[in-house]
């Protein structure tokens, strides 16, 4: 089905909807490695901005397609969340230089493999793809949950009256846009709301203009900022796990935004979709930033805004790269609350859910099979996000895969269907 392209004025403004719906993701990796890592304050300025840059360009790079990589759908690249953890144990065990350098060899593994992981296509009939995208829409819920309760759960003011009050005023705002607006203003809901919440955050004192008065005005990216890479075999190792990781996660994006656009994704799509992620690596290590990988959250957004064609992204990309390269104006973004964010969050995160609900009613469940294959998988999926160190005593290796719960959702559901249906469309 053909999507109504949008004017530019227009679709500038729903790309600075899908930029800060994911922002908060993108800087966090940054913020938290970068703290781990002990950088010092210039130091973490490069990498909040170059990070930024870095986003827009891996968007661009997997917007852009053509006969060798780019899937071409509306999707935005952020950092893998999952990537922290490792990219932290192994800085602070080997050096920076070794995270970059195994980010750089995950990415060629994404590239050189993408053709033959295409071919899990054939493993994806509704009961697997359905489940497997409501549980990425389930799983997002508890972070959406916790920034509306401020952020951090461990601070004293989570959960405060303030935060909360944010929170559900911004969910408030965006719903009475959605059933009382039409037209383009209806599809910037959840910009309006995110802006509404912000003001009045503000009037409760929920909101700092620190972060922009610190901030430079101008920042070019640099290869090899932090040193030449260097090269670990273990280091390598672990983070082409994660790049697995990602590369499931990723699957389960393309197929639910080929949903949403009436469009069969193919192994040629996917093909190109994972060369484009392993680009974005490659570049990630490079110039010192992270890998990335297509984010799940602005999908939400997609359903909910009915906007679902590439010209809003392209402009999301240019934002997003315009603001890696003018640090202060990049700032503006990080005062908006945690709370107002959760609000938003929250709205995008269900859409997903319920996107992945209509895909299985295309499932038939008299088939008792099928109800076990999606029962067995998200109750899995949901258990291992909630408790991921039921996995504790198994080693590390195996731990980077299963403390996923949409990874082990994905295996779970394609395992089970391929033993209850074969390759029998379900």
């Amino acid at each position: 089905m053909a999507q109504k392209e949008v004017s530019h004025k227009k679709a500038a403004i729903l790309g600075l909807q899908h930029l800060l719906a994911m922002y908060s993701g993108a800087v966090a990796v940054p913020l938290l490695i970068g703290t781990a890592l002990k950088f010092n304050s210039e130091q973490m300025t490069y990498l909040v901005s170059i990070d930024i840059f870095m986003c827009g360009l891996a968007t661009l790079i997997q917007l852009f397609r053509n006969k060798y990589f780019g899937i071409g759908l509306p999707v935005v690249l952020g950092c893998a969340i999952q990537a922290v953890a490792p990219l932290e144990m192994i800085g602070q065990k080997f050096s920076i230089n070794t995270m970059y350098g195994a980010i750089i060899i995950a990415g060629i593994f994404v590239f050189l493999i993408a053709g033959w992981f295409s071919k899990i296509k054939k493993l994806f009939p509704p009961v697997v793809t359905g489940t497997l995208i409501t549980v990425i829409g389930l799983t997002l819920i508890p972070v959406a949950v916790q920034n509306m309760g401020g952020g951090n759960a461990q601070a004293k003011d989570f959960g405060s009256a303030k935060n909360l009050i944010a929170a559900f005023l911004t969910i408030l705002i965006i719903v009475a846009i959605e059933v009382w607006t039409k037209g383009f203003l209806r599809s910037i809901s959840v910009l309006i709301g995110l802006i509404a919440g912000t003001i009045l955050a503000s009037c409760m004192g929920l909101v700092s203009l620190k972060p922009v008065m610190q901030a430079s005005w101008f920042h070019l990216p640099q290869l090899f900022y932090f040193g030449v890479p260097e090269f670990e075999w273990s280091s390598c190792l672990t983070m082409i796990i994660i790049a697995l990781v990602s590369m499931v996660e990723s699957t389960g994006v393309f197929f639910a935004i080929g949903d949403l656009l009436h469009k069969d994704i193919s192994e040629n799509d996917l093909k190109k979709g994972y060369r484009a992620e392993g680009i974005a690596q490659i570049f990630g290590g490079l110039f010192n930033t992270f890998p990335y990988t297509t984010f799940s959250q602005n999908v939400g957004l997609l359903q909910l805004s009915g906007i679902k064609t590439k010209r809003p992204i392209y402009w999301a990309a240019g934002l997003l790269m315009g603001m890696g390269l003018l640090p202060k104006i990049g700032a503006l973004v990080t005062i908006i609350p945690d709370s107002v964010l959760g609000g938003a969050m929250l709205v995008m995160f269900t859409m997903i859910a319920v996107q992945g609900i209509k895909m299985l009613t295309k499932v038939n469940f008299e088939n008792n099979r099928n109800i076990l294959v999606v029962a067995i998988s998200i109750g899995l999926g949901l258990g291992v996000t909630v408790y991921p160190q039921i996995f504790q005593d198994l080693p590390q290796t195996i731990q980077l895969f299963l403390g996923n719960g949409i990874v082990v959702a994905s295996l779970c559901a394609t395992l089970l269907n391929l033993i209850f249906n074969g390759r029998r469309d379900a």
